[in-house]
């Protein structure tokens, strides 16, 4: 009998401290393995350049695989070709657009190698399936002979007037998942395109230069009478979300955690995992130093 009780204590004890181990295992897993979404989401990473070849490229593309990696939240794909850009059934191991959750265009630039059907394959993947979309940089000097490119992006690059300065922003992105970090005003050493065909009250801009702090003197670049120049937004493309940010111009700017921790959130925004406006504002004034 006491044998019998014994065995049964020590069956107890081994059970309880199996438990114990195993839930503090659990609680032991890095933070990314808690962050995991119920399905593997996907993210195909474009840095195809028909243009002006940025050095900071590689080190964009990189960026999202690595952030990726290190969140558990996305498994990344990277090329530089379009080929997966089509919903057309690919060969050979190769995925297309029904495959992926969010597409980030890298610096793009020029007219990247896409046919007619797989124009309207990437547009229907953001408007129609709600697909995310996330343009780094360039990807506002793309694609100037597709109009329907420029409406979903939000504009086109028209010349940067300052070419790479110490570039004086100001946060107008209130609550918005990836500006949210950054304090009221701040400056970070960047090439800040001036959009064209682009328009406030088609998109919430969440960060835009400080137009009292510039130097407008002698400068045939500045084509904006109106002096707005939006340096990130967000709006939406049919059913889609779609963010753009003129930063990570330079490869220091992709060892910069505000930067990253930006476009991390963008993309999460992007695919539905955060929440955070389209819904367009006036702009904000500053007093003039």
């Amino acid at each position: 009998m006491q044998r019998s009780l014994k065995l049964s204590t020590v069956v107890c004890l081994v059970l309880f401290f199996g438990f114990a181990v195993q839930t503090r295992a659990q609680q032991a897993k890095p933070p990314s393995s808690r962050m995991k979404p119920a399905h593997v989401l996907r993210v195909l990473v474009i840095g195809e350049t028909k243009g002006f070849q940025h050095d900071s490229v590689s080190d964009a593309m990189s960026a999202v695989l690595q952030m990726g990696e290190e969140t558990g939240l996305w498994e990344t794909t990277v090329r530089t070709d379009t080929e997966l850009l089509t919903k057309k059934k690919l060969d050979k191991n190769a995925k297309n657009l029904d495959y992926f959750d969010a597409v980030v265009f890298a610096s793009t630039t020029g007219e990247l190698d896409m046919d007619a059907q797989q124009k309207a394959d990437l547009l229907s993947f953001v408007h129609d399936d709600g697909k995310g979309f996330v343009g780094i940089h360039a990807a506002l000097d793309t694609n100037y002979k597709w109009p329907e490119y420029g409406e979903m992006i939000g504009g086109y690059f028209d010349q940067h007037p300052w070419m790479t300065f110490d570039a004086p922003i100001i946060n107008e992105g209130g609550d918005f998942p990836a500006t949210r970090h950054f304090p009221s005003a701040f400056m970070k050493y960047d090439e800040i395109y001036q959009p064209m065909k682009w328009s406030r009250d088609k998109v919430n801009v969440l960060l835009s230069l400080d137009a009292s702090k510039l130097d407008y003197k002698d400068n045939p670049r500045v084509h904006r009478a109106d002096r707005d120049f939006a340096v990130a937004w967000s709006k939406m493309y049919g059913k889609g979300r779609v963010f753009y940010s003129t930063l990570g111009h330079t490869q220091e700017s992709w060892r910069d955690p505000e930067i990253r921790k930006m476009y991390l959130e963008a993309i999460k925004w992007s695919m539905g995992l955060t929440e955070g406006s389209t819904t367009s504002h006036a702009k904000l004034t500053t007093n003039a130093h």
